[in-house]
């Protein structure tokens, strides 16, 4: 017997969008029909013209408990990512405390989920400078990937790693399949700030595009020299693009994502001290960021994730409007999806361009995409309804993330989302949770 079917007439099939009934039954879906079989005795809910698609995806977010759940935590960042149509994320190994470099560690995030993961959520381990033994136990509690960075990752505990510690653990992390995340910018003593804290013009100076195309650099060389899975989070320099778009067509195991940030807003119009914008790497200029557009639009980028790195408001120096000193990171889970899609209808992409961006290429990347990121028959039902034409603009009482404070207030957004569908339940409806602590544990078997 079939739980229930969602009739439309746009549902993205891995054929397209096209009029279809989707069938449900213990959580997966059953089959996708061009319309309701004769005699069909369960619910049908019909959605019309709205887009039903894949729950979105995001690999790269920052959830911060234990240790710092007065930045973020489990309960407000999952009710956000409902909200926002998110059905899956993984949460990054900082800026918990403790941070998840140890399987300890990792056992105590996974206690801290209890009663209050209202989406699914997997995991990534954290490389730091002697931790390499712990890379096998983390593996085997079930860890995704593991996380790097090359530069200061602006928690003390949670240090950048040299070549020699990658040399040590790429060999490690490729016997296993599984990716190792890069945060990819390697520092230089020359600084090219002009010492206007308030200037975001300053800011920028001060991470330049070299930062991130000698990092790229590096883990190119090592990608092809270990064969590892590598992934540049968060690319925000276009000049690095074709050394990637080499790398891949060299049949390198190299993938990369853009956040949306990088692609919705850009450094001419952000005003100085507006500290929100301040993320790492910075937002670039328009020219660049078009390139960006062009590199995901041709593949070179494979998908966007939001980086959803929220702080309490005194730490973004709000009132000081002090870029080099306030923390850097973007409040934007919920807004995945909206923020995208704005941004890509005006440049002529489609929602099957949003669905692999956000949904079947991120899949991949966290290992789900056998289960996960397609409405397909078999597949989890994971899935979210929403209105493409309809839009809505960002306010403080919309957001479910714990602080408000966001660049994205006050714009206007296409894309509001109407339900949210975890394992068939429905999760989120027309603006209000209607059911929680329905997410899931991901956990990678570690008996590879």
């Amino acid at each position: 017997m079939i739980d229930f079917a969602i009739r439309g007439n746009n549902v993205l099939t891995p054929t397209g969008i096209r009029p279809a009934v989707v069938l449900v039954k213990d959580g997966r879906i059953a089959d996708v029909l061009s319309e309701v079989p004769a005699g069909f005795d369960a619910d049908v809910i019909d959605l019309q013209d709205s887009v039903l698609m894949p729950g979105v995806i995001d690999p790269h977010v920052h959830i911060n408990e234990p240790g710092r759940t007065d930045w973020e935590g489990f309960d407000t960042a999952t009710k956000a990512a409902i909200a926002g149509g998110i059905t899956t994320l993984v949460d990054m190994p900082l800026n918990a405390s403790p941070v998840t470099t140890t399987a300890n560690a990792l056992d105590r995030k996974l206690a801290a989920t209890s009663g209050q993961l209202h989406t699914n959520c997997g995991f990534w381990g954290g490389l730091v400078p002697g931790n390499t033994g712990e890379i096998e136990r983390l593996i085997e509690k079930g860890v995704l990937g593991f996380k790097a960075f090359l530069t200061h990752s602006g928690i003390d505990e949670f240090p950048n790693v040299t070549e020699a510690d990658l040399h040590k653990a790429m060999p490690i992390i490729a016997r296993h399949g599984l990716p190792l995340l890069v945060h990819c910018e390697l520092s230089t003593d020359e600084t090219l700030a002009t010492g206007d804290v308030r200037s975001y013009a300053n800011y920028l100076a001060s991470r330049p595009n070299a930062w991130e195309d000698t990092a790229i650099a590096l883990m190119i060389r090592l990608c092809e020299q270990y064969n590892c899975r590598t992934h540049i989070v968060h690319l925000s320099s276009a000049s690095a693009i074709e050394p990637i778009a080499e790398a891949k067509r060299k049949g390198l195991p190299l993938t990369v994502e853009t956040g949306q940030h990088y692609l919705f807003f850009n450094a001419e119009t952000i005003p100085d001290g507006q500290t929100q914008f301040k993320c790492a790497p910075p937002i670039r200029e328009n020219e660049n960021n078009d390139r960006l557009w062009a590199a995901l639009r041709a593949g070179i980028i494979d998908f966007v994730a939001t980086d959803h790195s929220p702080a309490p408001p005194e730490l973004k120096q709000r009132q000081s409007g002090n870029f080099m000193t306030a923390w850097g990171g973007i409040a934007s889970l919920q807004l995945a999806l909206p923020v995208l899609w704005t941004a890509a209808r005006q440049r002529g992409c489609t929602v099957d361009d949003v669905a692999r961006w956000l949904s079947e290429k991120p899949a991949r990347l966290a290992g789900v995409s056998t289960r996960k990121g397609t409405i397909e028959t078999g597949y989890d039902a994971d899935m979210v309804v929403w209105n493409p034409e309809k839009s809505f603009t960002v306010s403080e009482d919309r957001l479910y993330h714990k602080h408000k404070m966001t660049p994205y207030l006050n714009e206007e957004l296409y894309g509001v989302v109407e339900q949210t569908y975890l394992g068939g339940v429905p999760v989120f409806s027309q603006g209000a949770t209607t059911k929680l602590n329905a997410g899931k544990l991901i956990l990678r078997d570690g008996n590879d």
